[in-house]
């Protein structure tokens, strides 16, 4: 007996159906990569077009940023202040965040996780015009009340090296600490929440395993979660380093607009001091009653330099994301 094949076949509506979602789905995908086509394509024709005015030379390796004033185009001060905000708020986000998450996947309470959690995420809502706020009236006087301070690292009657101290000086009212710690604040969210999807993913296997030979939570959660959710909690960490680097209205707020490059050997001096952000720049440049001219195209030129950054940092990111990724049964 033959089977009925018109009984297997698909009602001609629900195949154009299918087909439908299927180039509305495509669309999308094709419509994602046009705009990163067209964001490059927008900034890297004003940018060359800077560049052929000012040398990128003396762009990349100037160490004074004044467009307006004095036309100089060094965009050193602004990369240094940039970097300075992203590392000290790394030192508080990443730690903080991966601690949050292991705790919400490996020993809170289903009750505890479902209060926790969204409360977390409420710091990803609110507007970042709040958080300058807050490090310009509140985290500059509280963190000043303290300083300065004096950390000795050589001590004196050593041979050969001399003695050596790290000085934090008193904050200025707009300085790189406080913008920091907000920016810090800012993105404990996002290094919390998908490092904690990432280890919430990890089977039950492995930790069943690392207690049978006698490990206790805390080892099971460091040394055997952890290490096998290393390629989504280094998304989280990137994803988060990305979103400091493109703070604006924050440390705009709290840190100033004064670009200059970093102080060494004393390197904490860098935190109670003003300075600017790349984006901050762009901000001051968008705002400021420019014709078009090099000082208008120098905001293209810092956009190409940060979107330049941002995407090294991704591809480096998946390079190591697929260097750890795991793949379980």
């Amino acid at each position: 007996m033959q089977p009925d094949t018109n009984s297997l076949q698909r009602n001609e509506f629900v195949v154009r159906k299918e087909q439908l979602y299927r180039a509305l789905i495509a669309g999308c995908g094709i419509l994602t990569i046009l705009v990163t086509v067209g964001i490059v394509l927008s900034l890297s024709g004003k940018a060359f077009t800077f560049w052929a005015n000012v040398s990128p030379i003396e762009f990349f390796t100037g160490t004074k940023w004044s467009p307006i004033i004095s036309q100089s185009y060094g965009v050193l001060p602004l990369v240094s202040g940039t970097l300075i905000v992203t590392f000290f708020s790394a030192l508080i986000a990443l730690p903080v965040g991966l601690a949050a998450a292991i705790y919400l996947s490996e020993y809170a309470s289903e009750r505890a996780r479902s209060i926790l959690k969204p409360a977390l995420e409420i710091l990803a809502g609110v507007p970042t015009v709040i958080y300058g706020y807050m490090a310009l009236v509140y985290i500059t006087p509280l963190v000043d009340s303290v300083l300065p301070l004096s950390v000795r690292v050589l001590p004196p009657g050593l041979p050969v090296v001399p003695e050596f101290t790290f000085i934090m000086p008193s904050l200025r009212t707009f300085n790189a600490l406080s913008a920091s710690i907000v920016v810090g604040i800012m993105i404990i969210p996002m290094v919390s929440s998908i490092s904690e999807d990432a280890l919430s993913s990890v089977p039950d296997s492995l930790r069943e395993a690392a207690y049978g030979l006698g490990s206790t939570k805390f080892d099971v959660s460091t040394k055997v979660v952890v290490p096998a959710a290393t390629s989504g909690v280094v998304a989280s960490y990137v994803l988060a380093l990305s979103r400091a680097i493109g703070e604006t209205m924050a440390v705009t707020m709290a840190m100033g607009m004064s670009p200059q490059m970093p102080y060494f050997p004393n390197v904490l001096r860098n935190l109670a001091e003003s300075s600017q952000t790349m984006t901050a720049a762009i901000v001051q440049i968008a705002g400021a009653d420019q014709t078009p001219g090099a000082t208008y195209e120098a905001m293209f030129a810092i956009a190409m330099t940060l979107f330049v950054i941002t995407l090294g940092m991704n591809v480096l990111a998946e390079l190591v994301r697929r260097h750890f990724r795991e793949v379980y049964e």
